[in-house]
């Protein structure tokens, strides 16, 4: 352990655990479907509805993303003062790369976050766009702290919920959790209609996904959605629902924030818990 890191994590864990200091307002947790890039430049009911949300939800002191575009073997922490702005993604219009999202690092949480989860610290990876697209209209001001934690695909659906038992921690001062992923995804499914009509199988997904959220988080755990390998083949979109659905406290309300469809088969739900 570096001599910094130690000082850091000393710190971070002190203010954690000081019975003196003021009390902070819990944040919420929200999963929040990104879709196509274009998401990001475009004007439509979707992203309306983040500009809106962003509005109403209290400024948290800074913000814990969990994107399916840093998916990894093993859990990692992003530690970086000033994250760059990764434009992961090819064959879009200029204007999508030259967007940058200029918030900074958060330090403190981002070791405390290693320390409790047990993952190791990456100092290179800044946001990606499952994380930029999403605050662009969330938070258009850049002055949040921003962090992030990989998903793990070594890891079973079961251990991505427990996570959000720690997750909830942080949430407790004062830190939001974002999952971003989509609640279905199969690119190569999808229409190149934006608003092409919904195909009978993500509908039916989707339903059985939305009922299951506020009545039966087992459902989600297991995998016990109709055509779930058709609406995920694979599943980094998917696992940052776990997560933020596992943070949720028993007397804490979820809300349904967006529901609609992109080009056919792609679910834009959005949902926050408290």
């Amino acid at each position: 352990m570096n001599r910094r890191y130690f000082l850091t994590l000393m710190a971070a864990l002190a203010a954690h655990a000081s019975p003196s200091r003021k009390p902070i307002m819990r944040q919420s947790a929200l999963f929040i479907s990104h879709g196509s890039p274009m998401n990001i430049i475009e004007d439509n009911p979707y992203t309306r509805s983040l500009k809106e949300l962003g509005k109403r939800l209290p400024k948290p002191q800074s913000i814990l993303i969990l994107s399916a575009h840093w998916a990894t073997n093993g859990s990692k922490v992003s530690i970086v003062d000033k994250p760059e702005t990764i434009h992961d993604f090819y064959g879009f219009p200029d204007s999508l790369y030259d967007i940058h999202y200029d918030a900074a690092g958060e330090m403190n949480a981002s070791v405390l976050l290693a320390h409790l989860t047990h993952a190791l610290i990456d100092r290179r990876h800044g946001l990606d766009h499952g994380a930029w697209s999403v605050l662009v209209h969330l938070f258009p001001d850049h002055d949040i702290p921003v962090f992030q934690l990989s998903i793990d695909l070594t890891k079973p659906a079961s251990w991505h919920y427990e996570l959000g038992k720690i997750l909830s921690k942080l949430r407790d001062d004062g830190i939001m959790v974002i999952g971003s992923g989509n609640v279905t995804h199969n690119l190569g499914d999808i229409d190149r209609n934006r608003d092409a009509a919904v195909a009978v199988w993500a509908k039916e997904f989707d339903d059985t996904f939305a009922d299951a959220i506020l009545n039966d988080h087992q459902k989600i755990i297991s995998f016990d959605l109709p055509y779930f390998a058709h609406a995920h083949p694979t599943l980094e979109h998917y696992l940052p629902i776990l997560p933020i659905l596992g943070s949720q406290n028993d007397d804490e309300k979820l809300t349904t924030v967006y529901e609609g469809f992109q080009h056919g088969t792609l679910s834009m739900r959005c949902f926050q818990i408290g």
